[in-house]
């Protein structure tokens, strides 16, 4: 077994894939599931034919939903920390606080929230 994708709901479409384009993500193709929803398929640039992320529009549904105490956040990797919340900055996305260590010795990271307000670390590595 292997784990292919994380999927969560969002309430716009194109304000969703412009964020985690944003974040480098690239669409691979959206399946409408007959009127009721439609799934945006993402992924990252060398994550091959399985899409990494499935974001769930319902069709018709605007109250934002409720995230929950168990959701924590999904994490993604760069080379340059700095360098990934300049480009976000300039797209009007900042971290909720700035970069930290967890513990001495230990890699950068740092959070922002998505439109629906889930959470995603960006963690700086050298091996992103």
């Amino acid at each position: 077994m292997g784990v292919i994708h994380t999927c969560y709901r969002i309430l716009e479409i194109d304000r969703s894939v412009a964020f985690y384009e944003a974040l480098g993500f690239e669409e691979r193709r959206r399946a409408s599931i007959r009127d009721e929803a439609v799934n945006v398929f993402m992924s990252l640039p060398d994550d091959g034919a399985e899409p990494r992320l499935e974001l769930t529009y319902n069709v018709g549904r605007t109250e934002p939903y409720e995230l929950g105490t168990g959701y924590g956040h999904i994490a993604i990797t760069t080379k340059d920390l700095d360098g990934t919340l300049t480009r976000l900055a300039d797209q009007g996305i900042e971290p909720e606080r700035a970069p930290y260590t967890v513990r001495d010795g230990g890699p950068r990271l740092c959070f922002v929230r998505d439109p629906d307000g889930y959470r995603i670390e960006i963690l700086e590595r050298d091996s992103a």
